[in-house]
């Protein structure tokens, strides 16, 4: 069975969480894309921020493990940001409308302020 090509690590700033993506989203990186959701919910987050500057691919099973990203944040009352898509990533956001249901910002400074 392929390997996940993920690691996602957990930065936390007071109610706000960020979890560092680098690698590829795929379907293999659901457990470490999870993995660091639950640290990242710890102590009580309200924002979780996607850092998507490291990405290196994401296919649409990377898409829908997103998706299912984003029922567990909304269950949980947290809102979901991103920062560091490219242009191509951004496209696909609005393409399927992930980015009607997760701000998109320019910058780690911006995800963060909100």
């Amino acid at each position: 069975m392929p390997q996940s090509k993920l690691t996602a690590n957990v930065r936390h700033f007071g109610d706000i969480s960020v979890i560092d993506i680098q690698g590829d989203v795929t379907g293999y990186a659901e457990d470490a894309l999870m993995a660091a959701y639950s640290e990242a919910s710890q102590d009580d987050a309200r924002v979780i921020v996607l850092n998507f500057t490291n990405l290196d691919y994401m296919n649409s099973s990377g898409i829908g493990l997103l998706v299912t990203l984003l029922i567990r944040v909304q269950r949980q009352k947290q809102e979901l940001r991103a920062f560091g898509l490219t242009d191509h990533y951004q496209q696909i956001f609005e393409l399927t409308r992930l980015n009607e249901a997760i701000g998109i910002f320019p910058s780690e400074e911006a995800a963060l302020a909100g």
